[in-house]
């Protein structure tokens, strides 16, 4: 029984090693960052679609709608004294990606309220605010 599980999870360590693909020239690449360490962002859907990697976007060039899933704490409330963990899914919408540029896209939650924000690749902000929020719980 041992080997089985242990086959499993060293298959997914290895997924989560596993390299990133070339830079497509004729794509955007969207890098994903959280502020604080411990929250999570991953690439969840690109235009509706569900992605396998969640570590990035690679897009083609115009408009796109992106939605990352961020993972973080929500701090101790008036009942109890343990954070708790809160999912969020968050919608970008962006009419302008141009091939062979890098874009960050950047999600944060500062009075426990997620915000996202898009830079391009001289910092410059593109998106500050998700055109849509679903939160669990």
């Amino acid at each position: 029984m041992r080997q089985p599980m242990m086959l499993i999870a060293l298959s997914a360590l290895g997924a989560c090693a596993s390299p990133l693909p070339p830079v497509d020239p004729k794509q955007a690449w969207v890098d994903l960052y959280t502020i604080t360490p411990g929250r999570v962002i991953m690439a969840d859907r690109l235009d509706g679609q569900r992605l396998d990697d969640g570590r990035y976007f690679q897009v083609t060039p115009g408009r796109h709608e992106l939605v990352v899933r961020f993972d973080y704490e929500l701090n101790a409330g008036l009942f109890t004294t343990d954070p708790t963990e809160r999912t969020c899914y968050l919608t970008v919408r962006f009419d302008h990606f141009e091939a062979g540029q890098r874009y960050r896209l950047e999600a944060r939650a500062p009075a426990m309220q997620p915000q996202v924000y898009l830079y391009d690749n001289s910092r410059k902000v593109l998106v500050d605010e998700p055109s849509d929020v679903f939160c669990i719980p």
